[in-house]
């Protein structure tokens, strides 16, 4: 079957949509029976609790060294009991090392083509990925379905999208005529997108297939070997989604191998091994600022990194202060604070929050604040599926530790009860109000629920702390609230200095947490949060490169 001409309208709206930057979704969001099938939930459900105690052996990569597997349910606070297969560094190596000649070679079309059928496969066990999403990273049933389902595989279209526009900007071959003036001198000249070659692509905890499928796919279309590592403690996920893409590469007659999944545990790790090898050229890698500096100072590779940030909420002037605090608050216990989008530091100026029912000082705003985060979190409806679960318990000590910083605790971290799941490892949000000069508080991520809200001089001492924060921090989002127009432009500027991307005013259904493939830029690659952005072109244009070739024509 000719998988590019079956997807080929499903690409040219992905193409379209990249240039547009207008709404658009290849992959329903909603896990509704009318999208997905009447009993498609319990079956994943169904599937995934099948799958606990046992061996994955989905996989087809034969001839294991051994079985391992170390994931722990956030909700249950038990083992999953999941064993993978495990292979030395080198083997990985010789089997992408093999792969890779067969696929460079295949069309950009062949190419394109199998991976927008897998994700079409992958489609199909959304709710079983879902599944496996909560009980390895904590996220709540909704998040778990939409950011490890649809938002991931529209993540992975948008690279494939990205990566076949750029291989297919150029012509492959043409006959190039230079008139001399009494003759003329021709050449034909031919031009091949060269792979870069192995690619390992290193995954995270929190989100184990949304922040790994776009190096992944991305590196794929462009035609070199992936090696996927994930966390240790999140490898369900996307272990289902190497999976189907390895059945589709088998049917199509390629190697599996030309993607592979490369386990291990936290007390012997492979990733140094795997990153430093010589054959290795390209890295994807999404979590701590210090591992991540690491492996952008490694030589003779070409790295993509999202690492750790400080995200800023500016607080000027509001028309609606309660839909404010009540859009924060969404904001901070979505996930327990566990996402890189994550507000943390909220700058308030000394004379108060301008409100057209007079000013909000600090406190004021940290009690409206805090209602609504224990009006969430209190809502049996609402707040457990929101807050999720901790995925590591070292995020609760965290947490805990807050409680100690030098400050005035407006809000207080508390367990609350999930009514599905007795056992979950649960934190709501602190609040603690510091000063504008305990930058060695606030100057550094503190990964969880944990927010900040810093008393400033004025607005402007508000924007210039959130620029230094994502100078020299780096930040991935921000959030900021002002009815004064010159305030906007001023906090625009000033962040886009910055490399920092700012939601301004919002109050409704739509948070700075989120980022929405194929609109918006995640991460620019321009502060210390990160060295690369999902989508733009260098994304998939560094991962090959471009040689020509030329011949006199024959007479």
């Amino acid at each position: 079957m000719d998988f590019f001409d079956k997807h080929k309208a499903t690409l040219d709206r992905a193409v379209a949509a990249l240039h547009s930057r207008v709404f658009f979704a290849n992959f329903p969001e909603h896990p509704a029976p009318a999208v997905y099938g009447e009993t498609a939930d319990a079956d994943g459900q169904q599937k995934f609790k099948d799958m606990l105690g046992k061996k994955f052996e989905s996989l087809q990569q034969p001839n294991p060294s051994g079985w391992v597997g170390q994931e722990e349910s956030p909700y249950l606070q038990q083992p999953l009991g999941i064993s993978y297969p495990t292979f030395t560094v080198p083997a990985l190596i010789d089997e992408a090392q093999k792969a890779f000649h067969a696929w460079r070679k295949a069309s950009i079309e062949t190419r394109t083509g199998i991976l927008l059928e897998s994700l079409e496969r992958v489609k199909t066990r959304f709710f079983e990925i879902a599944y496996a999403t909560m009980h390895t990273t904590g996220q709540g049933y909704m998040m778990a379905f939409q950011a490890s389902g649809p938002h991931a595989a529209d993540r992975a279209l948008e690279a494939i999208a990205a990566g076949y526009e750029e291989l297919d900007r150029f012509p492959s071959s043409v006959l190039w005529d230079k008139p001399m003036g009494k003759f003329n001198v021709q050449l034909n000249k031919e031009w091949r997108a060269v792979p870069k070659g192995v690619s390992v692509v290193i995954g995270c905890s929190t989100f184990p297939t949304w922040n790994s499928v776009t190096g992944i796919y991305g590196s794929l279309v462009t035609g070199n070997a992936v090696i996927v590592k994930p966390h240790p403690g999140a490898i369900l996920p996307i272990a289902i989604v190497v999976a189907e893409i390895q059945r589709v590469l088998q049917e199509q007659g390629y190697a599996p191998a030309t993607c592979q999944l490369a386990v291990d545990t936290v007390d012997a790790t492979i990733t140094k091994e795997l990153a430093e090898h010589p054959a290795v050229k390209l890295i994807d890698f999404t979590g701590n600022g210090i591992f991540g500096s690491y492996l952008e100072s490694l030589p003779g590779k070409t790295v993509f990194t999202e690492k750790t940030g400080v995200n800023s909420v500016i607080l000027d002037s509001v028309e609606d202060a309660d839909k404010v605090a009540a859009n924060l608050a969404f904001s901070l216990c979505l996930y327990s604070g566990q996402m890189c989008t994550a507000p943390q530091n909220f700058y308030i100026p000394a004379a108060g929050i301008k409100t057209p029912a007079g000013t909000l000082s600090v406190e004021d705003f940290g009690k409206k604040l805090a209602e609504q985060i224990n009006g969430l979190v209190d809502n049996p409806k609402a707040g457990p599926f929101v807050l999720g679960a901790i995925q590591n318990k070292k995020t609760c000590e965290r947490v805990a530790d807050a409680a100690k910083i030098p400050g005035q605790v407006l809000l207080a971290s508390r367990v609350f009860e999930n009514p599905q799941f007795k056992q979950a490892r649960v934190a709501t949000p602190v609040l603690i109000a510091v000063d504008a000069a305990q930058k060695d508080i606030f100057g550094k991520e503190l990964f969880g629920p944990i927010a900040l809200l810093i008393k400033t001089k004025d607005t402007d001492a508000s924007i210039a702390l959130a620029q230094e924060m994502a100078l020299h921090h780096g930040a991935i989002s921000c959030g900021a609230y002002t009815t004064d127009p010159a305030v906007k432009e001023k906090i625009a500027d000033a962040m886009s200095l910055a490399a920092t991307p700012v939601s301004f005013n919002l109050t409704g259904g739509i948070y700075m947490n989120q980022h929405a493939a194929f609109s918006d830029f995640h991460v620019t690659g321009g502060n210390p949060a990160g060295n690369a952005s999902f989508t733009n072109s260098e994304y998939v244009t560094r991962r090959f490169t471009w040689v020509g070739h030329r011949e006199p024509v024959s007479k």
